[in-house]
């Protein structure tokens, strides 16, 4: 699954809410910590953590993960990756676009460790009002859900439970579709 929106949406707070409901095999991909930690890189189009980001959920879905990925994921930049990666992935698919405006994303933003790393200036910049990818292939979480809200319609929409596994390894491409069971 792919959870997309604005610095202080949710996103991560979702995801991890996500792991604990669910539990493992399940792997999040963030794309903060893919181009700012492990690749110290710009957000720029064409970036290397674009095909990265595709790599390591096509690897993980192949090895029997869930995968979530999550991050502000700019449609210009991401989409096309994105669908890609849906389109390809055998199993269910759900894409998620954490519609929160910029006043609410920084409230919450001072309540994340992050504020210390970047403020205000930092989170204007970067905000992109409802940064939809095209054909509606996402499902709308607005900002009045609250995190157990978004989780409990994440789960069912995904119909990822906690007590089965949906797992299943094998190459991902669109030829090989027997399990449908496994989530990105």
């Amino acid at each position: 699954m792919v959870l997309r929106g604005n610095s202080g949406s949710g996103k991560s707070t979702i995801a991890e809410a996500l792991r604990r409901h669910h539990g493992p095999p399940m792997a999040i991909i963030g794309q903060d910590n893919i181009r700012r930690k492990v690749l110290k890189e710009k957000d720029v189009p064409g970036g290397t953590n674009i095909s990265m980001i595709s790599l390591m959920a096509r690897h993980a879905l192949d090895s029997g993960y869930h995968v979530v990925i999550e991050g502000i994921l700019a449609a210009e930049r991401y989409g096309a990756m994105l669908t890609g990666l849906a389109a390809d992935h055998r199993g269910t698919t759900r894409l998620f676009y954490l519609d929160v405006p910029l006043v609410e994303t920084l409230r919450r933003h001072g309540t994340r460790p992050q504020a210390a790393e970047f403020g205000e200036a930092e989170m204007r910049s970067w905000y992109l009002h409802r940064d939809l990818l095209p054909h509606g292939v996402e499902q709308i979480i607005d900002e009045h859900s609250t995190l157990e809200d978004s989780v409990q319609t994440i789960t069912r929409t995904t119909r990822l439970s906690p007590d089965a596994d949906q797992c299943g390894k094998g190459p991902t491409n669109v030829d090989n579709r027997a399990d449908a069971g496994r989530t990105a």
